[in-house]
């Protein structure tokens, strides 16, 4: 491809926010600078004519690191109270492609599952090998004390007692949070990358959309790249990502029409609440979502930088 192509960024920090009524205006602030930093470390990557894929996951790893974002730092916990982590990155140049399910200790997973991308002939890993593939790739690692958030622990407890006393809601900030970046490059290249800590009190070892190609995480060059946040069951069950990219290729839909109809119709009416944010080729960005607001941002060439929670 020449070098002609438009390069842009999008960024997400999960769907099924807080509600507007109980977002103070210093946490609404922070949220917006987290996205903020984000943007900002994949569009240096951008900017100095940088790959998609380093861009996507520069921006990954200042949401992991991030404890307000439920993936690294502010993954959520297990119904046994434990933190594990999904990630998933993908080049649409190669369709190249690596993730790492149900793993702890990474500081970045994003990098975790980048590792096995580049170092293994496998797609994806979970277990101990998982973390010896991280670990031989040179990776930081941290304790328990580092990933630990008040927040995060009282959201646990809370939805324990909820289920004991038989009352759960239904919040869908309870049910998914999601960190992700999608980029198209100068060159044209796309690539996705995705980080979560799942949905709180999960049961252990459940594994949602984030890691799996196809459902959370997709990139492609000929269509687009694809990263999502919801209901992750449902956006299994609908290869969400690849639904989006097969409209395009066989339909001749745009990214907007393709990823407006997954979320508005196919996730929308089977209990698939959450968003998703994806770009073309031609640095076209989109970032629908079905439910009370996103955590979402996006910048292009130009160097315009916008972050939005509601609509």
């Amino acid at each position: 491809m020449t070098d002609t192509h438009k390069f842009s960024l999008a960024v997400h920090g999960g769907a099924g926010t807080i509600l507007k009524a109980n977002l103070t205006p210093e946490l609404e602030a922070a949220y917006h600078a987290g996205l903020r930093a984000a943007l900002d470390a994949g569009y240096k990557v951008l900017a100095a004519g940088g790959a998609a894929l380093d861009a996507v996951t520069a921006a990954v790893c200042a949401l992991e690191d991030e404890p307000l974002f439920n993936a690294g730092r502010g993954a959520v916990y297990t119904s046994d109270g434990v933190q594990e982590m999904d990630a998933a990155v993908m080049d649409g140049a190669t369709r190249n492609a690596g993730a790492v399910g149900g793993i702890f200790g990474p500081r970045n997973p994003i990098r975790a599952a980048r590792a096995v991308m580049e170092n293994t002939d496998h797609v994806m890993l979970i277990g101990p090998n998982a973390l010896n593939v991280a670990r031989d790739a040179g990776l930081d690692f941290a304790e328990a004390e580092y990933f630990f958030t008040q927040a995060r622990w009282d959201a646990l407890q809370s939805t324990l007692k909820m289920r004991k006393d038989g009352v759960e809601d239904d919040d869908p900030a309870r049910r998914h949070g999601t960190v992700g970046a999608v980029a198209c490059d100068a060159q044209g290249n796309v690539a996705a990358a995705t980080s979560t800590g799942g949905m709180t009190a999960k049961a252990p070892g459940r594994i949602g959309d984030t890691p799996i190609i196809g459902a959370g995480t997709f990139a492609d060059n000929e269509t687009c790249a694809v990263s999502g946040t919801g209901h992750g069951e449902v956006f299994i069950r609908y290869t969400a990502a690849a639904e989006i990219a097969a409209r395009m290729r066989h339909a001749g839909q745009s990214l907007e029409e393709a990823a407006t109809h997954v979320v508005m119709h196919d996730l929308a009416n089977n209990d698939g609440s959450g968003g998703l944010i994806a770009v073309d080729a031609l640095g076209n960005i989109t970032m629908p979502f079905n439910c009370e607001g996103m955590y979402r941002g996006m910048v292009t060439q130009e160097g315009l930088f916008d972050t939005f929670i509601y609509r």
